[in-house]
């Protein structure tokens, strides 16, 4: 298990795990602009660096080694020549075109700076007030002429999961669905070709950021070292999930994918805000997503033999998982305790997004305690932080971390 990327299962021993500690970024919010920035509410930046420091030291206590993206982006960034090149790709996304020229003093600014301060400043963003003596263009009129950005911050990058996921010893770079989060992919892209642990490791890219179709990596669960659960959501197309199914079948170890879907909503975007798996026969689940009897709209993907991909619909989530885990019995855990109250609050608040550390034992926020408690009547280990400001982003523990390593189960 030398390989940087090593990750067949949802539940095996936590090994290795990238986090994104926030930053200015945060205090770079205004209302008016929260909807562009895809994000509900400001969090107190001071108190939300403490409740993710404190994520971070429960899993260190586990024995877990944490590391940072942006630690690991700065580090991929020694050579200058890499940091235009990614500035240079990074300006363009951000709306900044090669032969405008405020990108060559965006460029110059940046470039000053060592790379881990400017890597901090890509992710806070780039206020027009830091930079002086800058005529305003046609463009910026016809534009916005009031708005306080050259470059927007990105507030969700300490949501590591969505950039990017690992599946086997390989992973997804991913195409994001809305332009407010579609530069963080690049972070991991630069990483995985500059950064001296990754770059000579050979690792598959099962789906690159500039393959049509959208896909998030909360949307990308893998149940076993053969089986992915994957969500046609707000977030993931079904054409997604079709193109990684033929990328994986025959070149990796994973021959089944079981696509889910789940409603559009915005307390529902990912799969893991509804699902996930706890132990080898445990599962967190959102009650709402299921009819009364139990059912959801399930597609198997498989290979027909003939180079392409076989699709099964099913609706029974238990049969299913039952079928091609090999269990004979499911333990599915509600939210909230399906209450009708609880439950819509508790899902609200991230109580489905539980980040499995071990077989068994799982990361949460303590302020979802009927989950949390009833977890613990099923026999579930739960380690609880703190959550009254990160929780303000719409993501929990899974939705902050982004697995690199686990051990095989």
């Amino acid at each position: 298990m030398s390989s940087p990327i090593h990750i067949y299962s949802e539940i095996g021993k936590l090994k290795t795990v990238m986090l994104h500690r926030p930053g200015k970024e945060l205090e770079n919010l205004s209302p008016d602009i929260l909807n562009r920035m895809l994000i509900d509410d400001i969090p107190y930046l001071k108190i939300a660096q403490e409740e993710h420091d404190y994520f971070a030291q429960t899993l260190k206590k586990q024995g877990i080694h944490v590391v940072y993206l942006e630690d690991l982006l700065a580090e991929s960034l020694v050579k200058k020549e890499t940091r235009i090149n990614f500035l240079d790709k990074l300006l363009e996304e951000s709306g900044i075109k090669n032969n405008d020229p405020l990108h060559q003093l965006l460029l110059e600014y940046l470039l000053n700076m060592p790379p881990k301060l400017m890597v901090k400043q890509v992710i806070a963003g780039i206020k027009k007030s830091e930079i002086k003596n800058v005529e305003p263009t046609l463009a910026d009129l016809a534009e916005d002429p009031d708005y306080p950005f050259y470059m927007d911050p990105m507030p969700n990058v300490y949501f590591t999961r969505d950039q990017q996921a690992a599946i086997g010893n390989g992973m997804t770079i991913n195409r994001m669905t809305f332009r407010a989060r579609r530069r963080e992919s690049l972070f991991m892209k630069t990483i995985l070709e500059h950064h001296p642990d990754f770059k000579d490791q050979d690792i598959p890219i099962w789906r690159d950021r500039d393959t049509h179709g959208r896909i998030e990596g909360g949307d990308e669960l893998i149940l076993n070292n053969h089986v992915l659960a994957v969500g046609i959501s707000q977030r993931t197309s079904a054409t997604a999930i079709s193109d990684l199914a033929r990328n994986l079948f025959g070149h990796s170890s994973f021959d089944t994918i079981l696509a889910i879907k789940i409603p559009h909503s915005h307390a529902m975007m990912h799969l893991d805000t509804v699902f996930t798996m706890i132990n080898y026969d445990q599962f967190t689940v959102n009650p709402f997503i299921l009819t009364k009897s139990g059912k959801i709209d399930i597609y198997v993907l498989q290979p027909d033999g003939k180079g392409d991909v076989r699709i099964t619909p099913r609706n029974d989530l238990l049969a299913v998982l039952k079928e091609y885990l090999h269990l004979s019995e499911i333990d599915l855990i509600p939210t909230g305790g399906a209450d009708p109250i609880a439950a819509p609050r508790e899902q609200w608040n991230d109580g489905s997004n539980t980040l499995a550390i071990a077989p068994g034992e799982v990361v949460t926020y303590d302020r979802n305690y009927v989950s949390n408690d009833l977890l613990r009547k099923h026999g579930i280990l739960v380690h609880e932080v703190r959550s009254s400001e990160l929780s303000r982003g719409r993501g929990g523990p899974r939705c902050m971390s982004c697995p690199l390593v686990r051990e095989d189960l």
